[in-house]
């Protein structure tokens, strides 16, 4: 393989798929170097993320997971040949090549049909597979862990691997039919992790996953890969998920321990050179992230947090909106049409959020699991999102900035940041991203 450039700001490989290849063997070599995937289709997000990587010069990592795009269209309504072109055009548009757009897919697996029988989920998970190649997804978390509707529970390790190795088949296959010179498809197995759409649990701090389990895992895996010949693409695991004792649910958050988790850092094998993938590092601190990093878990997923930031800016405005003597035109309900959004269809949230009314209306607005985010997209709260940002188009007060958005106040003030919503909103987002990008050791 070619050797990639540097990941350093304002170098980048030729493919995205190199670059990951870089980060995982500058991570194995020593150097505290990372990447952080964005789970998110929300458009303030993706606008973020993508100035963020134009800002540290670096590549933007997006990723989906199987039930918010696949065949069918999953909850965003994009398959992923949509998805993947809406990505690419929005980045491209921005600035942002598609030589440093690296698209993932999260938990593809037979997750979104687990109710039906083995035989047809994973026949659509298959599919996908398939789909999300074509559409050049390079990097694939692949994931058949669930049981199906035929399945007894819990899946046994080895049936979990020979669908696994059953998936990254087909998608082995499916890449032969690409245009020549086209990137291999990487990969990642293993799911110590909550099922797609977040943690339920408020309990104890997980236990990091046993350094025991995690290589029988790998064994077990390698074994499926090597029945079906998959031995070239078994060198294409990149990632294995653990658990490495980090979680977040309605109101706490388990911060990383890196004595528990010690044990993990020095497991990795010497064939495939991998790295660890942590999922649901959402609002760890930039000393824990970066200590995660350090312990070789190179692929940090972060999502909820991206969209509870957009969420802290559009209802700091909607405060700032209530205060001002003067705005253009009627004033705007986001709080209240999101509200009543949420009631209307509660499938997003009523197994999530517990205690009484009150504690469940406190929950839809302001949980760290940040349920709320699957309602933006909904036509009335998107019409109240932007009648507000349209009657605050012109500067904003200082001292109402200074009282609700403090950070990009201070920010305005010194000239680094235009005095205007959609730039607030974008900047409070991208204070999450610039955690993410320094403890990958990739910010500017």
């Amino acid at each position: 393989m070619k050797t990639a450039p540097s990941i350093l700001p304002g170098a980048v490989p030729y493919q995205p798929s190199e670059f990951l290849h870089e980060v995982v063997q500058r991570n194995r070599g020593g150097e505290a170097v990372g990447t952080y995937a964005v789970c998110s289709a929300h458009p303030s997000v993706l606008d973020a993320a993508i100035h963020q990587a134009l800002a540290d010069g670096t590549v933007l990592h997006v990723e989906s997971t199987s039930n918010q795009v696949n065949q069918f269209g999953g909850y965003t309504g994009f398959t992923p040949a949509q998805f993947a072109m809406k990505i690419r055009r929005i980045a491209e548009e921005a600035g942002l090549p598609s030589t440093r757009v690296l698209l993932g897919a999260d938990h593809l697996g037979p997750y979104s049909w687990r109710s039906q029988s083995a035989a047809k989920a994973m026949a659509n998970a298959c599919e996908l597979s398939a789909q999300s190649v074509l559409a050049g997804y390079q990097k694939i978390h692949l994931d058949a862990s669930m049981p199906c509707g035929s399945d007894p529970t819990p899946l046994s390790e080895e049936v979990v691997a020979e669908r696994t190795a059953m998936l990254c088949e087909v998608a082995e296959e499916t890449f032969v039919s690409l245009p020549p010179g086209s990137p291999r498809p990487l990969y990642v197995i293993g799911t110590e992790v909550p099922v797609p759409g977040g943690e339920t649990a408020e309990g104890e701090c997980p236990v990091p996953t046993r350094l025991v389990d995690m290589q029988s895992s790998l064994d077990t895996f390698r074994k499926a890969f090597a029945v079906r010949g998959l031995e070239p693409a078994w060198q294409n695991v990149i990632g294995i998920v653990v658990q490495p004792g980090v979680e977040f649910g309605d109101t706490s958050i388990f911060e990383y321990d890196q004595n528990k988790a010690r044990h993990l850092a020095g497991g990795l094998p010497v064939s495939p050179e991998l790295v660890y993938e942590a999922h649901s590092t959402d609002y760890q601190t930039p000393s824990s992230l970066a200590r995660m990093v350090k312990d070789h878990f190179a692929i940090l997923k972060v999502g909820p947090w991206l969209t509870f930031a957009f969420r802290e800016a559009v209802f700091a405005l909607g405060f700032m909106e209530s205060e001002m003597p003067e705005s253009e035109g009627k004033a705007s309900r986001v709080r209240e049409v999101l509200e009543t959004e949420m009631l209307r269809n509660p499938a997003h949230w009523d197994r999530y959020y517990h205690g009484s009314d009150e504690q469940q209306k406190f929950a839809r607005a302001y949980s760290l699991s940040d349920r709320c985010r699957y309602y933006w997209p909904q036509p009335g709260v998107e019409q109240e999102v932007n009648r507000l940002l349209h009657n605050l188009s012109g500067p904003l007060p200082l001292a109402l900035l200074s009282q609700y958005l403090p950070l990009q106040f201070e920010a305005i003030r010194e000239g680094r940041l235009e005095n205007s919503a959609t730039e607030i909103i974008r900047h409070r987002i991208q204070s999450v991203l610039r955690v993410y990008a320094a403890a990958c050791g990739a910010s500017a």
